[in-house]
């Protein structure tokens, strides 16, 4: 199984009435009008133990903490304004009173970074011991109002591709103690017109497979340009790692060239400009010499 297509089937399967759902399967958020003139936006997201963190070496409240960020990370990905959560969990045998606690602790201490208070939820034990903990955030947001939320599918031929921050290495710890970029999100949307935006969760070189084949574009990305972190350059392919290591956290968007100078004022964060969208179908890697190879979606997949 491939996630991106059973994504895709899924999507075919749907019969929703976009006047009710303006966005629907296939971006970070789906979008339900609930009036006229309001909507709210929608978003789910499931961490296992083993998987997305490890309580051998991490904390409840981390594993926690990490769960709220998450969906609030999808948030900043559309540029929308966090509201609520709930959480459903799926406990182990051996959590106690004080593990809940610390596991709560967490989940509050990354909502209320952006006033997105944890309004209900739902706790189970699994019966078995060999089970392991299961943390699914839900979590409403609502459009910012200077700009819709920004979906996948509006990169456009000539656009500039840009990220946000620094990426790969994440698994030295910036998985457990990045901050959602909600705000640097908000005032990159203020700032200039976007085309395409999402978060970097599976790796560039996933999400920006999934940018270009929503909007039916290309890409050349440029390694030279590509903002390796730190702990990714410790690794033995520094580049390797940028594209494809995943959970960064971190913007990846899409605007024209007249409209990226605009980005340059900003003091939230530093954004990068790595590659430009191009009409012929498909990913390329510019290198240091000037010839391209072919850049091949090898992030994260979750099936």
């Amino acid at each position: 199984m491939n996630e991106d297509i059973l994504t895709s089937w899924f999507a075919a399967q749907s019969k929703e009435d976009a006047r009710r759902f303006p966005i629907g399967i296939g971006d970070d958020m789906a979008q339900v009008r609930v009036s006229p003139s309001d909507s709210v936006l929608i978003t789910t997201d499931m961490l296992l133990d083993g998987t997305h963190f490890d309580l051998s070496s991490c904390t409840v409240e981390q594993a926690g903490y990490k769960a709220m960020a998450a969906s609030l990370s999808d948030c900043a990905a559309m540029a929308t304004v966090p509201v609520c959560a709930v959480c459903a969990v799926g406990l182990p045998l051996d959590f106690d009173a004080k593990k809940i606690k610390a596991l709560h602790g967490g989940l509050l201490r990354a909502g209320r970074l952006f006033n997105c208070e944890l309004i209900g939820g739902d706790i189970t034990k699994w019966r078995q011991a060999a089970q392991r903990l299961a943390i699914c955030v839900t979590m409403l947001s609502v459009p910012s109002g200077h700009h819709p939320p920004v979906r996948r599918s509006g990169a456009q031929v000539g656009d500039y591709i840009c990220v946000t921050g620094t990426l790969g290495g994440s698994l030295a710890g910036k998985h457990l103690t990045f901050t959602p970029r909600v705000r640097e999100a908000l005032a990159i949307t203020q700032t200039a017109r976007v085309h395409a935006m999402m978060d970097i969760t599976d790796g560039l070189s996933t999400d920006l497979n999934r940018i270009c084949t929503q909007s039916g574009t290309g890409a050349v990305v440029d390694a030279a340009a590509l903002p390796v972190s730190e702990a990714a350059q410790n690794t033995a392919d520094p580049i390797a790692a940028a594209l494809n290591d995943g959970e960064d956290f971190e913007l990846l968007l899409t605007l024209s060239p007249s409209e990226y100078p605009k980005l340059a004022a900003l003091k939230e964060v530093a954004i990068h400009r790595i590659g430009t969208i191009t009409a012929e179908s498909g990913m390329k890697l510019r290198l240091s010499d000037g010839s391209t190879i072919p850049l091949l979606a090898k992030g994260f997949d979750h099936l």
